[in-house]
């Protein structure tokens, strides 16, 4: 029989979806390899993503459509395979480093965890969202930047200190995350009574002497606001981007905008914007009730031009769960809330393959 053609073969493979991500394999980029002849078809889908459970699945798509399209075809195989070492991109990050912030070595994308006010969530939706990318099968590390109330330690669960060695720094372990905050080196009710500058030299250590090996992803909880630590963050590192998180009401939104003119006067691109207590169900009778309004996060990503990642229900198991050390991402994975920040990650990882 006459074997079908790359472009018939393309545009079949233009019907299977990544189910994460709800869009076809192909304007996703992940056919990287197609060949035709002698008999077989061979395809090479390189999924965006480190490890996804739903990989197979999309290969198994893929094989099957072509099976049924092309039942003369005596050999037909689907590899599916995760990411290649972003070597090439730390290469191009470090060579931007000559002329402005620097890359880590062995970390492929520094996400900042942002807002411009407290209060908002930020530090429960860094943890979550650094455990869901772990669990999706990267490697991932979570840096506590609020050094005059770092929140990290209780919300996974650490009480331990870190390593030490020839002048180096090794992160704490927890949850598959590898961890550093100020919360590790000092009592727990000591007060920081540091100036800028203080503050500033102990993240400039964070990001000199740490030791966090080889990650997919960095997660920086930042603290609120736009001060010193910001600042220090965006000369010193070449981010991949931020994620700004709001509650939907106003006086919550005026702050974002004025987070996100701070990230584009230091040229960080903004990856998203979560809205946080969007929304609270009483577990009795299943109401719903918007009681910081509703809708705010999602206004003012589409008047910035950046994508909605989503929004968050205010939900007792949240903060019961970031109070005991163990993200809710674990303790109810399969809660609306865990699956929302699971489906938060996986926009993430989604959009930073695609830049």
């Amino acid at each position: 029989m006459d074997m079908p053609t790359k472009d018939e073969i393309t545009a079949l493979l233009s019907l299977v979806e990544d189910p994460e991500l709800q869009r076809n394999i192909v304007d996703l980029g992940y056919v990287e390899d197609l060949r035709v002849g002698n008999g077989s078809i061979d395809v090479t889908l390189r999924m965006s993503k480190p490890v996804t459970p739903l990989r197979q699945a999309v290969g198994d798509d893929a094989k099957a459509r072509l099976q049924d399209a092309f039942p003369g075809v005596a050999e037909i195989n689907v590899d599916v395979v995760g990411p290649q070492p972003a070597s090439a991109q730390r290469a191009a990050r470090q060579a931007a480093s000559q002329k402005g912030p620097g890359t880590l070595p062995g970390v492929d994308h520094i996400i900042a965890v942002a807002s411009g006010k407290g209060g908002v969530g930020k530090s429960t939706v860094a943890t979550n969202l650094a455990v869901a990318l772990a669990q999706s099968g990267a490697s991932v590390g979570l840096l506590d930047t609020d050094v005059y109330g770092p929140s990290i330690p209780t919300m996974m669960g650490v009480d331990e200190k870190p390593g030490f060695s020839d002048g180096k720094v090794f992160p704490v372990q927890a949850h598959g995350v590898s961890l550093m905050s100020m919360g590790f080196v000092v009592d727990e009710e000591d007060a920081m009574i540091w100036r800028g500058p203080m503050a500033s030299g102990a993240i400039n250590q964070f990001i000199t002497d740490v030791v966090w090996g080889e990650l997919d992803y960095l997660i920086l909880d930042l603290p609120p606001g736009t001060g010193d630590i910001q600042l220090t963050i965006s000369q010193k590192l070449a981010l991949s981007g931020s994620i700004i998180v709001t509650t939907p009401q106003e006086v919550a939104l005026a702050d974002v905008r004025r987070a996100a003119r701070m990230f584009a006067q230091v040229d960080i691109p903004v990856l998203g914007i979560v809205e946080n207590m969007s929304y609270f169900v009483c577990p009795g009778c299943g109401h719903r009730e918007e009681i910081f309004a509703h809708g705010g996060g999602r206004a003012s990503a589409e008047k910035m031009g950046v994508p909605f990642l989503g929004e968050l229900p205010l939900a007792h198991g949240v903060r019961a769960s970031g109070d005991i050390g163990i993200p809710v991402v674990i303790s109810e994975p399969e809660s609306e809330h865990a699956k929302a920040f699971m489906r938060i990650a996986a926009q993430l990882s989604g959009i930073l393959a695609e830049r």
